[in-house]
């Protein structure tokens, strides 16, 4: 943990120091330790907020797989103690519920890291720092597994079945995959006011003899006419009409739309602000 501040440290102070670098047109004198800083910033690209949010994602797993690795050090404890225990009978089904813990805790920070390594390679952010450490945390696991094995062989000595585990770090990462995929899921459908309403999109609701009425998305709309995107990948949406009107709820603060004579396209800013309103987005076009 003391490694992961500092290394933050580091980059919020490079951060900082190409900043402040930005400002001015006035010669200054050379300084040492932002030429230093800035080495380990050039090494990223992108708007700074896109590196703060890069690194704060990284941060937030490495502390999330450390405390997890805490818990199951605590849970080892428990159990190596009740299987000492003159009453290990009795303690039987607290015993299987610890061990179960620490197999779920292992398989989130198995499909965690693997999330990481996935995101760094795939990332522009390219840290030599991080790759370490999530090296590091991969040794960590691969102790551990050692370690429960051993665990797992001395409770199992002691006539107490374990069989109904789960296990399987494979079937708890797929599962966890799947519903990744649909948490980062969202949808969007784009077309003319009469051909949503045709394809059973939106309708038309209130006034007064047929004036004064306001378009919506249908109760019941038709999911099959939109698009799906991964919110983590997809930023932007090709619009290409004259005018473009977004009647879904989401955020102004989290979206621009881009063009001059002709909206080009959504430009998404925020995705997890955006996305957060509403998972499905409709725009109409003209």
């Amino acid at each position: 943990m003391k490694k992961v501040k500092i290394f933050i440290a580091a980059l919020a102070m490079s951060l900082s120091l190409v900043n402040l670098s930005s400002c001015g047109d006035k010669e200054k004198e050379p300084n040492p330790l932002a030429d230093s800083l800035g080495g380990v910033n050039s090494q990223l690209s992108g708007t700074v907020e896109q590196q703060k949010a890069a690194i704060q994602e990284f941060v937030t797993s490495f502390n999330e797989i450390q405390e997890n690795l805490n818990t199951i050090k605590e849970k080892e404890k428990i159990v190596t103690n009740s299987a000492k225990s003159v009453d290990v009978k009795n303690k039987e089904d607290q015993i299987k519920e610890d061990l179960q813990a620490i197999y779920d805790l292992l398989g989130k920070n198995k499909n965690r890291i693997n999330s990481l390594s996935k995101k760094l390679k795939n990332s522009k952010v390219k840290i030599e720092g991080l790759e370490a450490m999530i090296a590091s945390l991969e040794a960590q696991l691969v102790d551990k597994d050692n370690t429960i094995a051993e665990l797992k062989s001395t409770v199992e000595a002691l006539n107490i079945e374990l069989s109904n585990l789960n296990t399987n770090y494979q079937e708890m990462e797929q599962e966890t995959e799947v519903k990744t995929e649909k948490l980062n899921s969202a949808f969007y459908a784009i077309g003319t006011s009469k051909e949503l309403k045709e394809k059973g999109v939106i309708t038309k609701e209130g006034g007064f003899i047929g004036l004064g009425k306001s378009t919506k998305v249908k109760d019941d709309f038709n999911k099959d006419y939109f698009t799906k995107v991964d919110i983590t990948k997809n930023t932007t949406i090709s619009i290409g009409a004259k005018k473009a009107k977004i009647l879904t709820t989401h955020p102004s603060s989290s979206y621009k739309l881009i063009g001059e004579k002709t909206v080009e396209k959504l430009e998404i800013t925020n995705p997890e602000e955006f996305w957060g309103a509403s998972k499905y987005l409709v725009i109409i076009i003209d």
